[in-house]
């Protein structure tokens, strides 16, 4: 279990999350939070719906953060965060790419055509959780096999749903959004603020 903080006002709670994109939107809002990181499988289930499945990824990811966090007394009180991000196209979820030739399938099946960024966001306690789910569209331009290629070597598309990053080279490709900048990144700043509100008064 690794620990951060960031100076505020705010109380304490746990972000149920390894990644730095969270770690930072979060510390941009001004809370004080520590981490714990849970091993929940990524894995879609037969007939799960994305949505469903996005959902109860974030819904787990916080359960299982007060878990861990239980056997802290002094803390076991703290709600938990947990955020998950999915890339859908035609219905089909799209995860991290395993390999170049996997990255590649996905980018062109982004290419030049309208897909979905699904963000979930779950806020858990012991006895209760809030859950949101945020979609955004994303546009991207018409891609070559040379662009994609060239990105790959980038290393950035490595750990990311979809195989891109829009706060980073990623962002070159796409060509508008409509909805959360920030959901796309990994966790809406509005809606997740909304919730962590509801849990610390």
């Amino acid at each position: 279990m690794s620990h951060f903080s960031s100076s505020s006002h705010y109380p304490n709670f746990y972000l149920a999350s390894g990644s730095p994109r969270r770690k930072e939107l979060l510390t941009q809002l001004g809370y004080q939070f520590n981490i714990v990181v849970p091993n929940i499988e990524e894995q879609q289930q037969p007939n799960e719906l994305p949505l469903e499945y996005v959902e109860r990824l974030s819904r787990q990811k916080a359960q299982a953060g007060v878990v861990l966090i239980s056997s802290i007394p002094e803390e076991s009180q703290f709600p938990v965060l947990g955020a998950d991000t999915i890339v859908v196209v035609d219905d089909q979820v799209l995860e991290k790419p395993n390999d170049y030739a996997d990255c590649l399938r996905m980018l062109q099946s982004l290419s030049n055509r309208q897909h979905q960024v699904m963000t979930s966001v779950t806020v858990a306690t012991s006895t209760h959780h809030l859950t949101k789910v945020v979609v955004t569209d994303v546009w991207f331009k018409s891609l070559t096999e040379q662009e994609i290629e060239a990105y790959w070597q980038t290393g950035e598309p490595c750990d990311k749903a979809g195989g891109y990053g829009i706060q980073g080279i990623g962002g070159r490709f796409v060509s508008r959004i409509d909805g959360s900048f920030h959901a796309v990144m990994g966790l809406p700043l509005y809606e997740t603020d909304e919730l962590l509100n509801q849990f610390l008064v």
